[in-house]
């Protein structure tokens, strides 16, 4: 667990409440038919410097001030210290007082300073012990939500870098084809399989990317899927114009392109028709099912990892449509870049 912070309780609480303790403690002289003000203040004076010192001496010993490791008992040796310590402390304070003041007679008192010592360090212990327990809790839930975002970090970081070796593979032999029967729109295949991996290696380090980015990726994939399957696969895209400004993880609209290459039946006969379009905020890939009869083994990482994303980025989730017919992926739009959000 990262030590760069440290526990603190604000000096203003403190010194309140050492002198609301004091005022507190000095109650029974209040209602002593014959006390004066000097009698009272010096009353008080015990309790919030004994105060003061038992809020201080317990903060100094929690562990982030010593080599001990953190109890959740309430019951330690620290306290058992705490107590101790007090019980000195309040002696030497009373008999320092009666020094100072000698026709106020302290001594007389002792036991009954002494056990509103114990019950002022044992009041402070534990409301520190609490505003610590609560302190600690929050560095654990802090903790794994990093290492949470870690992992899902890494995950996508392997996503967006994992280029298919399928994919590649086709890709070149699509290419060797197209220059064995002269296709003249080899150069072509050439440029758009050189932007799509410039694209990949540009954008493999961000989290999020403009729409409008993402869609030069996806033109530039399908324009490779429609050189291998022709006809057989189509894409209609029907964005709202005010949602080419939003955001997107890099990638995502292709993984789920190819998704649904991965798993439906492509073939001149049966075309497999991809929509991309927006509706209520939202951004959703549609694919009629033509699922094939021998499906490749599929991991479900990329739809996960997708929606995990989304998660850590946007705190929403992906939803999945399915039924006899079409398979929808609904993603949320982003309108705000959340990494300059968290920034600021």
């Amino acid at each position: 667990m990262s030590n760069s912070t440290v526990f603190r309780v604000s000096a203003r609480v403190i010194w309140f409440s050492a002198l609301f303790m004091g005022v507190l403690a000095s109650i029974p002289k209040i209602l002593q038919l014959h006390i004066t003000l000097i009698e009272l203040a010096v009353d008080a004076s015990v309790a919030f410097l004994f105060s003061l010192f038992v809020w201080y001496f317990n903060i100094y010993s929690l562990p982030k001030f010593s080599n001990r490791q953190f109890t959740s008992r309430f019951f330690n040796l620290r306290l058992l210290y705490s107590l101790l310590l007090g019980i000195g402390l309040m002696f030497l304070l009373v008999s320092a007082h009666q020094l100072l003041f000698p026709h106020y007679k302290f001594e007389s008192m002792i036991m009954m300073y002494e056990f509103r010592g114990i019950l002022i360090n044992l009041t402070i212990y534990m409301f520190l012990y609490l505003l610590y327990q609560s302190y600690h809790t929050q560095l654990i839930g802090i903790e794994l939500e990093r290492v949470k975002a870690d992992h899902i970090g890494a995950q996508y970081e392997l996503l967006k870098q994992q280029v298919n070796p399928h994919f590649l593979f086709n890709s070149l032999n699509t290419l060797k084809s197209m220059i064995e029967i002269g296709d003249a729109h080899s150069v072509e295949f050439v440029l758009k399989l050189s932007d799509f991996y410039r694209f990949t290696l540009n954008n493999r380090q961000q989290d999020i990317i403009p729409l409008s980015e993402e869609l030069n990726i996806l033109q530039a994939y399908m324009f490779l899927l429609e050189a291998r399957f022709e006809e057989g696969i189509n894409l209609n895209i029907n964005i709202e114009t005010s949602a080419a400004f939003t955001f997107i993880p890099p990638f995502t609209l292709q993984l789920l392109v190819e998704n649904c290459v991965k798993h439906n039946v492509i073939s001149l006969e049966h075309p497999l028709n991809i929509k991309l379009y927006t509706a209520d905020d939202t951004l959703i890939v549609e694919n009629q099912l033509q699922l094939k009869k021998n499906p490749e083994a599929s991991t479900g990482m990329g739809l996960e990892n997708i929606n995990q994303r989304y998660q850590h980025l946007t705190q929403k989730e992906i939803r999945i449509e399915q039924n006899t017919i079409s398979f929808k992926v609904i993603l949320p739009l982003i309108y705000e870049n959340p990494v300059d959000r968290r920034r600021d």
